[in-house]
């Protein structure tokens, strides 16, 4: 595991946005921004879901979060402007973003891969991405700290024979982390890494791998150490980095 001990107010009046903060990896993220201090925008499609982490982190008298529905397999470019505007309106500052949602499409040779499901996980792991960081990079731009963090994977950085679309939008993740690391450099004080979680439970692994044991895995709660170091201001001069959970 990544080793790294947060200090209690970490996050403290920083405002961050989670997607797939429904369950999984994003949920264990946005509760545990939410316990070190962050006032956290919860993003995904179910309204439920997102209810329901909002709910829990109101009971534990975390600071008061925001819930954020959107599906981003649909989501055109005025959406994210919207979201923009609107996260401006309410709160006038962003310091964090998690590209946390996903989509595994199915595990196939190319060869037989369907266009269609290509197409989709291509839109809600990379454009939906790129979308979104355009957008909000004028109000990171004015954050005196700013971090985001992408999600990656093991395929991602090393292609592997039936992953498909996955591992080559976890390519493409890494590389769009890349470019802007190197863009903003210079003019902003964002910076910008990936993530690779590993081995975790969540419903996604469980789909990729029915025959695995869940319970001998690490739980989403297990790994956070690392997306609390990157989101908060220890990590202020790691830039443009692939790190691994696990």
């Amino acid at each position: 595991m990544f080793e790294y001990q947060a200090h209690d107010n970490l996050l403290a009046d920083r405002v961050v946005l989670v997607t797939g903060a429904g369950d999984g990896i994003g949920k264990a993220a946005a509760l545990s921004f939410a316990r070190y201090g962050a006032t956290v925008i919860l993003l995904g499609r179910t309204t439920k879901k997102l209810e329901a982490v909002y709910d829990e982190i109101e009971q534990k008298g975390y600071p008061q979060p925001a819930i954020y529905p959107m599906n981003l397999e649909g989501a055109s470019p005025k959406d994210y402007d919207d979201l923009a505007l609107r996260i401006d309106q309410e709160f006038g500052q962003l310091d964090g973003l998690l590209h946390n949602a996903g989509s595994l499409g199915t595990l196939t040779s190319i060869s037989q891969y369907n266009i269609d499901t290509w197409h989709q996980v291509m839109q809600v792991n990379v454009n939906a991405a790129f979308m979104m960081t355009q957008a909000l990079l004028p109000l990171l731009r004015k954050s005196s700290d700013a971090s985001v963090i992408f999600t990656s994977s093991s395929v991602g950085r090393k292609g592997r024979a039936h992953w498909g679309a996955y591992a080559v939008s976890k390519f493409a993740t890494e590389g769009l982390m890349q470019v802007l690391a190197d863009e903003e450099e210079e003019i902003s004080h964002i910076r910008f890494n990936s993530v690779n979680p590993g081995a975790t439970r969540t419903a996604m692994r469980a789909q990729a791998y029915p025959a695995e044991d869940q319970a001998k895995l690490a739980g989403p709660e297990d790994i956070m150490n690392v997306y609390l170091y990157l989101m908060g201001p220890d990590s202020q001069s790691v830039n443009g980095q692939a790190f691994n959970a696990q």
